[in-house]
């Protein structure tokens, strides 16, 4: 009886240990998974946390690039619109002898409304109708300057050198494209420019003259007149003049300085397409008026399929044109070429 008591005891013991050492494996076990949770989330936190960090920077690195973007452009923005006002008191200056844009037409009448437009039908000729605008009397660098401080497609049109702008054939030799605006006779005109055309210049004399522009100006392909209200009204003048440009593959744009010209006549007989100025930007220079005439220039283009407008490089000019950006966004401005 004891004996089997000793041995229920033992086997008892037997049981009562390997429970202890399954239950302490069981905490361990337990202990470790929780230790692996409580690292895990540790571990994970910490990453979390640096990646918070990590985007919290770059979030504030991208603030920083973008705030520097803006500083950058407002400080371009700033440097051009001081350059601009720069270059519009110096065409101040330069320009104080001119009194508008009139003086491309008979002293006479000045005050009188200047020549219809040409009328013509509408051809498109893109999605868009497009302007081309020409600045005539380019001279002098600032007028360059100025111009290209606007940003878009102008067509220069440079008056052939003289004692008072020796540079001016140097000056368009940097540009791409350019026009020569030639000085021709008018009906009466106080301040006529060197070398000016005259109706009773022979065939020779003009041909002649033509063919020194094309030395002075290489790259020239399309020529206006430059006052002109008395020689582009004569038949005989014009033929001459027609003639000498046509041999040198320079086209003619008439400015229209007089309704009575002959240049769409003598071009027809040629067989050469005619094309002239529909609005003067500058007739007068008072902002206003020339901010009006660019918006009348749209609505010919808008009309026509296209449309030429000339201003000047006057302060006002060049302030207008700068002021109406967004206008002009409604054709698309080209170089007198591309018409």
């Amino acid at each position: 009886m004891t004996k089997r008591k000793k041995k229920s005891s033992k086997i008892q013991a037997k049981k009562s240990s390997k429970l202890l050492h399954y239950f302490v494996w069981g905490l361990a076990v337990i202990a470790l998974a929780l230790s692996a949770l409580i690292a895990g989330y540790y571990y994970g936190y910490e990453q979390a946390q640096k990646e918070i960090v990590s985007d919290i920077k770059a979030e504030k690195e991208k603030r920083l690039q973008a705030l520097k973007k803006l500083e950058e452009l407002s400080v371009k923005e700033e440097k051009k619109e001081t350059e601009l006002l720069r270059l519009q008191k110096l065409l101040k200056k330069e320009s104080a002898a001119y009194t508008g844009a009139s003086h491309e037409y008979d002293d006479k009448d000045i005050d009188v409304a200047p020549p219809k437009r040409f009328e013509r039908k509408f051809t498109k000729v893109s999605e868009k109708p497009k302007l081309a605008i020409i600045i005539d009397d380019v001279s002098v660098r600032s007028h360059i300057k100025a111009i290209k401080s606007l940003g878009i497609p102008l067509t220069m049109s440079f008056l052939p050198p003289s004692a008072q702008r020796p540079n001016s054939a140097k000056l368009a030799a940097n540009e791409k494209f350019y026009m020569v605006h030639l000085p021709m006779e008018a009906q009466s005109f106080s301040a006529e420019e060197p070398n000016t055309l005259r109706v009773e210049d022979s065939q020779a004399k003009i041909s002649k003259r033509i063919e020194n522009l094309k030395k002075l100006f290489p790259r020239v392909t399309y020529i206006n007149n430059h006052t002109g209200s008395k020689f582009t009204a004569d038949e005989r003048a014009m033929n001459h003049l027609i003639y000498a440009l046509n041999k040198n593959n320079i086209y003619f744009i008439d400015s229209r300085t007089t309704a009575q010209t002959k240049a769409p006549k003598v071009l027809k007989n040629y067989g050469l397409r005619y094309l002239s100025r529909d609005v003067f930007l500058d007739h007068k220079m008072e902002k206003s008026y020339v901010k009006k005439q660019i918006k009348k220039a749209i609505e010919v283009a808008k009309a026509h399929g296209s449309a030429i407008a000339i201003g000047h490089p006057h302060a006002n000019t060049i302030l207008a044109l700068h002021e109406s950006k967004k206008l002009l966004e409604e054709v698309e401005l080209v170089y007198v070429n591309k018409l």
